[in-house]
């Protein structure tokens, strides 16, 4: 995602191992399918460091990834050589997806719409996917609930540690104009010789909005909500349930 620099793309992997990407991919395949939607061509938006393009490149697809850093996309490129075929990434803010064709079904994972500045940018991201999609192709993607940033996200702090990176992620709570939105701090102290330790920090904001927002933009740019589920449950949402998957179709 944009924003995210060397040092942070350099160890979101060992910081993020707790993430299956084996299975999520393989949970987003059957999905689709079930769905009727096609696994030909699918397009990995916000794709980090490729982890899921990999996997989904290794289920047979062909895979277009897409992500705003420059350093996320570094460490993605590393990871998926040697793959056949390739993965093909590109360089673009979700608000600019501009592809060269259209795909069977997008894809955007771990929270990355819940990064988007707005509403406006969220619609504005919809209407390119939609643009980029085959007629009656799928949109899968996830985002957080205003529960999980107001109960759990907000006012806590979380720590992070490896043999290399000690990671110190704290969030505050920043409603404005009425949004369920957490401001996110990361310090990183990497390992040098001996004792020694160097600091550096990145800061991101994200927002979340009710499931009923976000089916309305659906509607709006040309998709039909067609399920929602909880957290890659395959099951209807719970009550309090942190994170929402959904499947639209293109109209």
């Amino acid at each position: 995602m944009a924003g995210y620099e060397e040092t942070f793309a350099r160890f979101y992997d060992s910081l993020t191992v707790d993430v299956d990407y084996r299975a999520k991919a393989a949970f987003l395949k059957k999905l689709a399918e079930h769905h009727g939607g096609g696994f030909r061509l699918v397009l990995d938006l916000a794709c980090g460091t490729g982890s899921l393009a990999v996997e989904l490149a290794r289920l047979g697809a062909e895979v277009i990834a897409v992500d705003g850093s420059q350093e996320m996309l570094a460490q993605a490129m590393q990871k998926s050589a040697g793959l056949d075929p390739p993965v093909l990434y590109l360089c673009q803010e979700m608000t600019g997806l501009d592809l060269y064709g259209t795909v069977d079904t997008t894809l955007c994972t771990l929270d990355s719409l819940d990064h988007l500045p707005g509403k406006e940018a969220i619609r504005e991201t919809f209407r390119r996917v939609r643009l980029f999609t085959e007629p009656g192709g799928l949109f899968l993607f996830d985002m957080n609930t205003p529960e999980k940033h107001r109960d759990r996200l907000a006012g806590s702090a979380f720590v992070r540690e490896t043999e290399e990176v000690c990671c110190v992620w704290q969030n505050s709570w920043d409603p404005r104009d009425g949004d369920s939105g957490v401001l996110i701090d990361l310090d990183f102290f990497v390992r040098e010789k001996g004792d020694r330790y160097r600091r550096s920090s990145e800061s991101f904001r994200e927002v979340a909005y009710p499931r009923e927002e976000i089916a309305a933009l659906l509607e709006e740019t040309g998709f039909e909500l067609l399920e929602v589920q909880g957290d890659y449950t395959g099951s209807p949402p719970r009550p309090g349930e942190e994170r929402l998957v959904y499947v639209a179709r293109r109209s």
